[in-house]
């Protein structure tokens, strides 16, 4: 369903999303409608689409704003709140907001951390691109949710029993001892084991 999602926003962009966020018109931004995946409608879709077309045309682009949080502290978290305070500067529905995990109230913010994941980290499996430079891959927080933390706190990872931020420093810090450079290499295996697990349960 995620795919789909995803090809069906593509060929709305043209295949050209950073072309249409910046030049897109009002007659193509009304092709916009309805539920776009599950609780993200259309709404959602172009309050993002005219934040990120304001941080490119004023803020010099999402990596420079990123660049900035880290920078205060070098600490991601910083980076979430300056990603999330850039995007929320633009009119928005209150309901929009529920879609940019905030960690200063703390949310795992397992989407932003993933995205993070995927623009700064290197790897030679063509997942991540590690194209932005200027935040280290060693102080990205490990993207959290049910099935990772569960098999975190199996293999004593993790004993916070919250799936919020301080689980997620924690279970980071905890990976971090394994690799200080790449702490969150293991996202995928503790992921696809507890996807695995849940799948090989009779029903």
């Amino acid at each position: 369903m995620i795919i789909k999602s995803a090809n069906q926003l593509m060929n709305l962009m043209d295949q050209s999303p950073y072309e249409f966020v910046l030049n897109a018109k009002e007659k193509e931004l009304k092709r916009i409608s309805g539920c776009i995946y599950r609780t993200f409608n259309s709404d959602d879709l172009l309050f993002l689409i005219n934040g990120l077309k304001r941080i490119y045309s004023q803020e010099d682009g999402l990596e420079k704003v990123a660049r900035d949080g880290f920078s205060k502290e070098g600490k991601v978290k910083d980076t979430i709140v300056s990603i999330r305070s850039a995007l929320l500067e633009t009119p928005h529905l209150k309901r929009s907001e529920k879609h940019i995990a905030n960690p200063q109230t703390g949310s795992a913010a397992k989407r932003i951390n993933m995205f993070l994941r995927w623009m700064v980290r290197q790897d030679n499996a063509g997942v991540d691109f590690g194209i932005w430079k200027n935040i280290p891959q060693s102080k990205l927080i490990c993207p959290l949710d049910v099935h990772s933390g569960r098999i975190a706190r199996k293999l004593g990872l993790l004993s916070r029993k919250q799936n919020d931020w301080k689980a997620a420093e924690e279970l980071t810090a905890n990976l971090r001892l394994l690799n200080p450079d790449d702490p969150i290499c293991y996202d995928f295996a503790l992921f696809g084991m507890g996807v695995f697990e849940d799948r090989s349960k009779p029903e």
